[in-house]
């Protein structure tokens, strides 16, 4: 990464995991979008949640509905909650660009964390992506609306955001054998996230 503020990214969780925990919503607004992404797997099955933060309160819902769940996050501080909250789930400390754990998903979920990683970075997540996937296998992310970089800010301190273009992540996608089930920009009844929902065909 050559911004700053995306090699922060996990040392910033890392620091602020106890205020993530207070303030991130409980309301679960996600459950529309985490309903549709469980109905089009061909099971409840395994999900991979890459960048878990500390299980709340997604993994939780998965959890309830019977999956089994691998957590994947670079901040220890927030597996350290996921595990004392939840501890017969597998919570795994990695940096989710280098994941190599030589098993398929029937799920892949990479929620308000595929977007902190700057655009060459994503690119290179398609490869992680497919290589943890299998025939069917569903995936859901989060993204900008268009290609460019938008920095927020947590606790005070900037925090970054990338995105690619809507038609480039169509094309990746597409490229590791994935077609695009539904897509919405800015979904005004999840709290204004562009999500998308695709799965393997081959």
């Amino acid at each position: 990464m050559d911004n700053p503020a995306a090699r922060d990214i996990v040392p910033l969780y890392q620091r602020h995991a106890a205020a993530f925990a207070r303030l991130r919503s409980q309301s679960l607004f996600e459950q529309l979008w985490l309903d549709k992404f469980l109905a089009a797997m061909a099971r409840p099955g395994r999900v991979l949640d890459l960048g878990c933060g500390n299980g709340q309160p997604i993994g939780d819902y998965f959890i309830q509905q019977g999956v089994a769940l691998t957590g994947v996050d670079g901040a220890e501080a927030m597996l350290s909650r996921a595990r004392a909250r939840f501890p017969a789930q597998r919570w795994l400390q990695h940096d989710m660009r280098t994941l190599t754990l030589c098993e398929t998903f029937d799920g892949l979920l990479a929620w308000d964390s595929f977007f902190h990683l700057t655009q060459d970075d994503q690119r290179q997540m398609f490869s992680v992506f497919a290589r943890h996937s299998q025939p069917g296998s569903v995936l859901m992310f989060t993204s900008g609306t268009g290609d460019g970089i938008a920095m927020g800010q947590f606790e005070g301190e900037p925090l970054f955001h990338a995105s690619l273009a809507p038609q480039e992540y169509r094309q990746r996608l597409a490229e590791i054998g994935f077609t695009v089930l539904e897509m919405k920009m800015e979904d005004p009844d999840c709290g204004g996230h562009t999500i998308w929902l695709a799965k393997a065909t081959g």
